[in-house]
């Protein structure tokens, strides 16, 4: 039982991870070296974010987070239900 929740986790966690890198990638400039540089705007909104706590953001800031709550939990009703 533990062994399938780890996968479970570890499934989701990697469709988070992905989506995340397909997002960071489109917003950022590539290079002509083939690498990317993440906009001043963006760098500067993540790095206050991540030093806030969840009750601190705004509510634009916790509805995207709670967008992506709900996604976790259709991941788990399609799973479990399956």
């Amino acid at each position: 039982m533990l062994d399938e929740l780890i996968e479970l986790l570890a499934d989701i966690q990697h469709l988070i991870w992905s989506h995340w890198m397909r997002y960071l990638f489109s917003v950022c400039e590539k290079q002509p070296d083939g690498t990317y540089m993440i906009p001043v705007g963006l760098v500067e909104r993540w790095q206050r974010q991540m030093q806030m706590q969840y009750d601190e953001l705004s509510e634009e800031e916790k509805s995207s987070d709670r967008n992506e709550a709900m996604k976790i939990i259709t991941f788990f009703r399609i799973k479990l239900s399956g």
